[in-house]
């Protein structure tokens, strides 16, 4: 087989968690007084962490250091209670990793959602599966589409880069699988659409989870 083991981003490749995240920045945007968002504009403003989130949901004149730490703070704690409202994985993800765990395939979690929450979200979401490695964003540790993290994970799981499927939804995805050397799939039914994932130079294109197992096994 080509690839030795898999790794996924989570928030719009494993679940879907756009509800969810959408509600709490919503809201903490209301209680600063700000106009809120609709759904889908959180498409395109989540997945490069949660610095970047603020400054792209915040009015442009109203970008400042007070504004993003009051708005992350009143997120975080409504995110900490309402995180799992909604979110839940998608449709295909729990048969695939089924399939996985039967071949015996390594699996991992990279994320730019703060480590904690990623951390949370997996094991109380997708506890049902073992995954080698869970990391979100660190301290001192650059966000994708740095390869930092994408090659600490290749470490610890004793894999080389060439050899790791790396499974994502947005461009940040993409350009962090090819940065570090990974063969970089693009998830269609996530956050971003195959224009995006192709224009980052994602290698393949998967309508459905379960077609993972055909890239795996060719």
């Amino acid at each position: 087989m080509k690839f030795k083991a898999i790794l996924f981003d989570l928030d719009g490749t494993l679940l879907d968690t756009l509800q969810d995240l959408a509600n709490c920045a919503n809201f903490a945007l209301s209680q600063l007084g700000f106009p809120q968002h609709k759904l889908e504009q959180y498409r395109f403003f989540v997945g490069d962490g949660v610095e970047n989130l603020m400054k792209r949901i915040l009015p442009k004149d109203s970008v400042n250091e007070y504004n993003r730490c009051a708005c992350l703070e009143i997120m975080n704690r409504q995110y900490s209670k309402r995180w799992n409202e909604n979110t839940k994985p998608y449709a295909g993800i729990p048969d695939l990793l089924d399939a996985l765990t039967e071949l015996n395939y390594p699996m991992a979690v990279l994320s730019n959602k703060p480590d904690n929450f990623t951390k949370l979200t997996a094991a109380k979401l997708l506890g049902d599966w073992q995954f080698k490695i869970v990391l979100g964003a660190r301290e001192h540790v650059p966000l994708k589409p740095d390869p930092t993290a994408a090659l600490e994970i290749a470490d610890k799981i004793n894999t080389k880069p060439a050899e790791i499927l790396y499974v994502g939804d947005t461009n940040t995805d993409i350009q962090t699988a090819n940065a570090s050397g990974m063969y970089a799939a693009g998830a269609l039914w996530g956050f971003r659409d195959a224009g995006e994932l192709k224009a980052n130079g994602a290698k393949v294109l998967i309508e459905k989870p379960l077609e993972i197992l055909d890239i795996l096994q060719n």
